[in-house]
């Protein structure tokens, strides 16, 4: 008689389980850093983290893209941010192909590294509008 309910009992538990380890890992791809009093957030690795860092999207007002020109999506993209006068005020590795932060008003350079390859852009941007700048590499 206890079989019966062993069994459904053991599959609720790890049903239960599996569901918490699946949030937390949800929750860890959208964890906000912080790095010298700015604030970024990395992913999009799979449709559910960039529906996540969507809903954040209006928290940031720059947004890099990272892919291949062929339009494959990257991750472990470098990204190092200096102001106008050239001092570094950000640097981190990008977790996905979408790299969001929260940026003062001003002009700023963007260099981002994947597989040995730089790539940099000019950039400015305002307080309030999402400013979106893609970088493409031609081979991997």
């Amino acid at each position: 008689m206890k079989s019966k309910f062993l069994v459904p009992g053991l599959v609720t538990i790890a049903m239960t389980f599996g569901s918490l380890v699946s949030d937390a890992r949800a929750d860890q791809q959208s964890i906000v850093r912080e790095t010298g009093g700015l604030t970024y957030l990395s992913g999009g690795v799979g449709e559910e983290s960039r529906q996540q860092l969507s809903a954040h999207a209006s928290e940031f007002n720059l947004k890099l893209v990272f892919a291949m020109a062929s339009g494959t999506y990257l991750s472990t993209v470098r990204v190092a941010i200096t102001d106008a006068k050239g001092k570094a005020v950000l640097e981190a590795t990008s977790d996905g192909p979408w790299f969001l932060a929260k940026l003062p008003m001003g002009n700023y350079r963007v260099v981002a590294s994947y597989a040995g390859k730089a790539i940099e852009r000019s950039v400015a941007v305002d307080s309030t509008a999402l400013r979106t700048v893609d970088f493409r590499w031609d081979h991997e």
